[in-house]
């Protein structure tokens, strides 16, 4: 800053003395300076001042009772007699009137009013020296004193306040104090600086309460201190520190920012609220802050040459200038403030950089920026491709730019003094008393008389406020709106364009095709000159503080211009082609730092000239994207869609795609997709949607290729974007229209279509029609729908069904049922017959709702509707072609309140409602064999419970209980079995169905009645098996088998080996000498799993059973025993498989006799009597069947051996009398004739056989019997029982099965249906499973 120092002051008459010196005040121009003599008089100067407008100096001097005033206006100099008799020692301007404070050393005070001359002595104001003091904004004057006294007084004089101080006074000023409750109005505190170690806050609305800060000693004494911005006060320490304390209530006492800003020491402290900026003086330099942040140090001024040191710090009002007395004597000013003054010319800035110096760069060329030395100090400055204009008043100055060094070309005086001057590369453009001339600029004075122009308002009234200057064009705006533009070449008006108020600045773009307009009403506007249709648009969002207006000079951004305030920059774009026509866009907004003056803008970033001479970038945020690199990973989403939205507003469509290519995101590729629809660019749409694989567009998109009229391809456009109103606006203006009605169609805007089918194809009219009609019923609007029905009437059959199927339901709708009803039964669709019901139904027709449900054959909804209106006589009528329960349901309600209770419980049964069926049963018709069926068959509950009442109002208990359980009323059903004794009922109804508890419960009532078996019985089944088989075998004689039974399967359950010994010795009769049957023996085996063991007792029993002549049971002990054992895998003993065959082939012999097929009869009669000897009881009958048997089969030979055998004395007197005769003939007169038996193959290894020969001589194997017939099996004609799996051969088993039911083997039901034949029997063919 060393460089700012523009003049020192020094004189020997003040050589080594500190002087006194004033800026005069707002203007700056006076500096007032005193040291020991004042030189006007010959008398020292005491004090002076400035008043507030800054045109008197107030001047007392020592020894003497004048006060000199010097008026800087017409530098003259008048003296006023103050009339104090004691030295004048103060003298201090009031801030907001024209009153003169003036104090003296003995304490007395004058007022003196400059205005009206008054003078108001105040004797005695303080007791000894007036030192400091302060006038506030109110006009009340503060005033410090020797006397260590503090006075308010008002402008007449009067004390107002007083207040005693600890130490002497200094530097007085009025503030105002934040505080937590509203401040009070005006300057209400008072501050003063005590002994210079105290800093003393009196508050005039509380004078009580005084406030004295004190500091820190190492910091030293306090040299100076000032308020500033929100109740802050910067003080100076004489130790060199520089510190801020805040005054508001919280933050009272407590250092916001302290540095120790000088070394030794610290003199004076100033600051400039118009720069916001404060300074520091001492150890031979100055420091000058930012208020806005303290840490940053500006500049630091350094003055070496002053050896004593620097004293007092001061700035004009502007900031302009800063002066600094030395102790030495001397006064330095420096400027700190430069006026802003710049301007560019396409790439080229010209600014100035210090009072005499103008400096030109071209930093996008890459040109060195060269120093112009100046004559004067300008006002303006202008720049052009090859010249640099400065000037004041109403002459210029033009220098030349080039390869050689700049130097003054020439200085031009106008004819009034220049408000603005522009330049091309040939002409100055000069604008003064509401004229611009033209003139060229290198030219000769005979040539430039010549080419020189003068331009006046149109019509010499208006006067040009505004021009601008571009290589072709001259434009000039004026105070009446008109805004010219003036082709150079041949000075003629190419364009004329009437704004509605005057027109302040003009802003042509580079070209000149584009200007921006500022008007009187601060509004903003874009005009185009070359735009006959549509040539001015009003700019968004236009900030009525914009100061200027620059345009991008970046080739691919020409649409692109800012404007700019005091703190903001404003980034605009043109779109010339989009499908909205031109607009202008507000892109975003850029802060503008403090002071700044734009003056270029290039590829988004602006240059701005600051206060200091210099110039700084600033990158618009608008323009953010073009710092876009690889680094992406760390933008976050939403940063990225700020860019890409910056990048598409201001139609840098290649960094838009980077910036989607980037991201891969969906969303951001229909950004820039819709975008290009905007703007009317079908090619980069296509790879835009292509990218982002959205093939219905790209293939739209594809049909518009090749369109020329850009107001149907606008159209198209606009209807992608939903923007329907203004497609159809561009396709009535294309030359297709009728796309304008294929829209509206598509879009089902019935009204706008049937207007445009008016206009375009009235063909198409009753089809509009006739959807509009739909759209309407579907809405509600059924006047204006029939209405439309009506119109949508052709010749078209398929059409006009629908529209008369429309008329139908609108004329019902309206009211005109008889038509709408007679329209839909003649309608040949079921369905309109639906619709037409339903529509009466809602409007509560229910007769004729019913007659077109039923004419459409929905006969359920005919039904439901029949019965809301209660004819019940159609209901009857269409109940059996109804399937809906809940009408059969509604008509058996509507039956039963009728009293005819059959048909109800009929109409009930049919929609399944159970429950009413019973009810209606039991309450009505006094039927509970019914009810009883329907229960058992639905298994209701509540069913069941009615029932169980029924039979309770009847005292018939045990079906009450059983009715009970069935409902799943287990408590009462026991409560009731209980009570009237009825628990064996209730024990057999409960069945399996009953929890553990509820079988406890009987076991123990049955137990209470010594009922032992029913006791035993329901412990086994809730567990507790010893106390069941305790019950059991306490059964009398009477319940024993069923007890023992019991009692087997309670051991087999538990698998107790107490229980199981326990059981055994009562068998075996060890616990009451009774043996019991062997059956029992082989059950519990059975039930133990001891198979081997039961299988030995099973052929025992048998035996028994065999013996006693019971062949059946004998039959099923060893059957039950076999498949037991075959389930087990367990070899069968062959005694078993032959005891069975045996019994089998008798039980057989009885079926095929019965069936008349005697040979099979006889064939088994032979096997039996061939072993006889099993069949003890019963030798003779069997015998004698034999006998029998064999002669009706021709078998004479085996018939006579029986014969013979009945012979013997045991079994002769035996025989039947009715058979003895015919038997002893036989014997007497035998017949050996025999009918031979047919062979068959061995089913192991084939050897011929015959037919009822089970073991085969050749293979040795025991060969598997029929169980139909008895004979051996075959491979080819095998079959098996589904239940027993016995083998059968199939022919046989079929022919059996058509009289029996049966199976001969298991007795289970058996028809031949079930029975298959197995082509492969080798799984059966197993040799060797029994044992022997």
């Amino acid at each position: 800053m060393e460089n700012y120092r523009i003049f020192t002051l020094t004189d020997k008459a003040w050589a080594g003395s500190s002087l006194h010196y004033k800026w005069q005040k707002t203007q700056g121009n006076y500096l007032a300076v005193a040291g020991s003599a004042f030189l006007m008089s010959g008398l020292r100067c005491v004090a002076m001042d400035w008043d507030k407008n800054g045109d008197i100096l107030a001047v007392i001097a020592e020894k003497s009772s004048f006060i000199y005033l010097w008026d800087a206006s017409v530098n003259k100099t008048t003296q006023i007699d103050s009339g104090m008799r004691d030295q004048m020692t103060f003298i201090l301007w009031a801030k907001a009137g024209p009153l003169l404070a003036v104090g003296t050393a003995k304490g007395n005070l004058l007022i003196y009013n400059q205005q009206t001359s008054r003078k108001i002595p105040v004797l005695g104001k303080h007791t000894k020296r007036i030192t400091c003091g302060c006038w506030s904004s109110q006009n009340l004057l503060a005033l410090g004193s020797d006397d260590r006294t503090l006075t308010i007084s008002n402008h007449e004089g009067d004390t107002i306040r007083q207040t005693t101080l600890r130490g002497e006074p200094a530097d007085v000023y009025f503030s105002v104090m934040k505080t937590d409750e509203r401040s009070s109005p005006g300057e209400s505190t008072v501050s003063v600086s005590v002994g210079k170690t105290i800093l003393f806050l009196f508050n005039l609305s509380d004078p009580e309460n005084p406030i004295e800060l004190a500091f820190q000693s190492r910091y030293g004494n306090i040299v100076s201190y000032c308020w500033y911005g929100d109740g802050y006060i910067l003080i100076g320490f004489s130790h060199g520190y520089f510190v801020v304390i805040s005054t508001h209530i919280r933050e009272i006492g407590q250092e916001l920012y302290q540095a120790h800003n000088h070394k030794d020491s610290l003199n004076s402290v100033a600051i400039s609220p118009a720069l916001n900026k404060a300074a520091s003086c001492g150890d031979n330099c100055i420091k000058i802050h930012e208020l806005s942040e303290l840490k940053d140090i500006s500049n630091i001024v350094h003055l070496d040459d002053e050896t004593k040191g620097l004293d007092q710090l001061s700035w004009t009002d502007d900031g302009q200038l800063l002066a600094v007395s030395t102790q030495r004597g001397t006064v330095h000013v420096f400027l700190t403030k430069l006026p802003i003054l710049g301007d560019s010319f396409g790439t080229r800035l010209a600014y100035l950089t210090s009072l005499l110096e103008v400096t030109v760069s071209n930093q996008v060329e890459g040109e060195s920026p060269v120093a112009i030395e100046v004559e004067v100090e300008p006002t303006f400055i202008a720049v052009g491709p090859f010249h640099v204009a400065v000037g004041m008043n109403n002459r210029a100055w033009f220098y030349t730019i080039g390869d050689r060094d700049p130097g003054v070309l020439k200085d031009v005086e106008y004819l009034g003094t220049i408000a603005s001057m522009c330049l091309n590369a040939d002409y100055a453009a000069a604008l003064f008393e509401g004229k611009v001339q033209v003139h060229m600029v290198s030219s000769e004075d005979q040539e430039e008389k010549k080419q020189m122009r003068l331009f006046i308002g149109d019509d010499r009234k208006d006067r040009i406020l505004c021009h601008a200057l571009t290589n072709d064009f001259l434009y000039y705006g004026t105070d009446l709106g008109s805004v010219v533009c003036v082709l150079l070449e041949d000075w003629q008006t190419v364009s004329s364009y009437s704004h509605s108020v005057g027109v302040r600045k003009v802003f042509p773009d580079p070209n000149g095709t584009q200007l921006v307009i500022i008007d009187d009403k601060s509004g903003g506007f874009l005009h185009s000159p070359g735009n006959v249709t549509d040539s001015c648009y009003e700019l968004p969002n236009f900030s009525p503080n914009v100061t200027g207006v620059l345009w991008e000079n970046w080739a691919s951004d020409r649409g692109v211009f800012v404007a700019y305030d005091d703190d903001k920059i404003y980034t605009y774009a043109l779109h010339k082609t989009t499908i909205y026509g031109t607009r202008v866009v507000l892109v975003g907004t850029t802060s503008l730092l403090y002071s700044q003056k734009p003056l270029l803008l290039h590829n988004g970033e602006l240059t701005c000239q600051t206060p200091s001479g210099k110039t700084s970038e600033v990158v618009l945020s608008t323009h953010s994207f073009l710092s876009h690199s690889s680094a992406t990973q760390t933008e976050s989403p939403q940063e990225l869609s700020k860019k890409l939205s910056q990048a598409l507003l201001l139609s840098r469509f290649p960094e838009a795609w980077n910036l989607c290519k980037s991201a891969a995101n969906e969303a951001f590729w229909a950004e820039m997709g819709k975008a290009c629809l905007v703007h009317m660019k079908v090619e980069l749409a296509i790879q835009v949607y292509r990218m982002s694989g959205n093939v219905g567009m790209v293939m739209s998109l594809q049909g518009l290729q090749g369109i020329e009229d850009r107001n149907l391809l606008a159209g198209h456009l606009a209807m992608f974007l939903n923007e329907y109103d203004l497609a159809q606006d561009l396709y009535l203006s294309s030359n297709c229209p009728i796309a304008a009605l294929e829209m509206r169609r598509d879009l089902l805007h019935w009204d706008s279509a049937l207007m445009l089918a008016k206009r375009l194809a009235e063909d198409q009219i009753p089809f509009i029609s006739k959807e509009y009609a739909v759209h309407l019923e579907f809405i509600g609007d059924y006047v204006n729908a029939l209405s439309h029905y009506e119109k949508g009437m052709t010749h078209n059959s398929k059409h006009d069904e629908a529209c008369q199927a429309g008329l139908a339901r609108m004329s019902i709708r309206m009211g005109d049922i008889r038509r709408g009803a007679s329209q839909a039964i003649q309608h040949p669709s079921r369905v309109l017959k639906k619709e037409c019901g339903a529509i009466l139904e809602s409007m509560k027709q229910y007769s004729e709702a019913a007659q077109l449900y039923e004419k459409g054959h929905y006969y359920d909804k005919a039904a439901s509707v029949y019965i809301r209106c209660k004819n019940w006589a159609k209901v009857g009528e269409l109940l059996p072609h109804v399937s809906s329960p809940k009408i059969h349901l509604q008509y058996a309600k509507a039956k039963e309140m009728d009293g005819k209770y059959k048909e109800a419980a009929q109409a009930y049964e049919s929609a399944k409602d159970w429950d009413n069926v019973i009810r209606v049963l039991l309450d009505h018709l006094n039927n509970p064999e019914d009810a009883v069926r329907i229960v058992r068959e639905t298994q209701s509950v509540d069913g069941a419970k009615m029932v169980a009442r029924f039979f309770l109002r009847l005292n018939d208990y045990g079906s009450a209980i059983q009715f009970l359980v069935l409902s799943q009323c287990n408590d009462e059903a026991f409560q009731l079995a209980q009570q009237h004794g009825q628990m064996e009922v209730y024990a057999d109804i409960i069945g399996s169905e009953a929890t553990q508890e509820d079988y406890q419960s009987i076991a123990l009532y049955f137990e209470a009645e010594k009922k032992h078996l029913q006791a035993g019985k329901f412990f086994q089944k809730c567990g507790q098996y010893s106390r069941a088989l305790k019950h059991f075998l306490k059964c009398p004689n009477t319940d024993d088998s069923l007890a023992v039974e019991m009692a087997i399967e309670t051991v087999g359950q538990a698998k107790d080996m107490s229980l199981i010994s326990q059981l055994i010795d009562y068998l075996l009769g060890e616990s009451d000498g009774m043996p019991k049957d062997a059956k029992y023996l082989f059950r519990l085996y059975m039930a133990l799993q001891q198979y081997r063991e039961a299988a030995h007792t099973a052929i025992i029993i048998a035996r028994e059973e065999q013996c006693a002549g019971s062949y059946r049971n004998a039959h099923d002990v060893l059957f039950s025993m076999y498949t037991e054992l075959q389930a087990q895998k367990i070899k069968i003993p062959a005694e078993m498989a032959t005891n069975l065959m045996i019994l089998h082939s008798y039980l057989l012999v009885k079926i095929h006799v019965k069936r008349g097929d005697h040979l099979k009869g006889a064939r088994m009669l032979i096997r039996v009597s061939n072993n006889i000897s099993k069949f003890p009881a019963h030798i003779v009958p069997i015998l004698t069947s034999a006998v029998i048997e064999c002669n009706r089969a021709g078998l004479k030979n085996s018939a006579f051996s029986f014969a013979a055998m009945l012979m013997r004395p045991e079994y002769r007197n035996n025989i039947n009398p009715k058979y003895r005769k015919k038997i002893e003939a036989m014997v007497r007169r035998p017949d050996t004739s025999e009918l031979e038996e047919e062979t068959t193959p061995c089913p192991f290894c084939g050897f011929q056989l015959p037919q009822n020969e089970l073991l085969c001589i050749s293979c040795k194997n025991n060969l598997p019997y029929c169980i139909a017939t008895g004979r051996h099996m075959l491979k080819e004609d095998w079959s098996v029982c589904p239940h027993c799996e016995f083998p059968a051969l199939y022919s046989q088993f079929v022919l059996l099965l058509e009289t029996e039911s049966v199976c001969p083997m298991c007795s289970e039901s058996l028809s031949a249906k079930q029975v298959k034949k197995i082509s492969d029997c080798s799984s059966y063919l197993q040799p060797d499973e029994l044992e022997h």
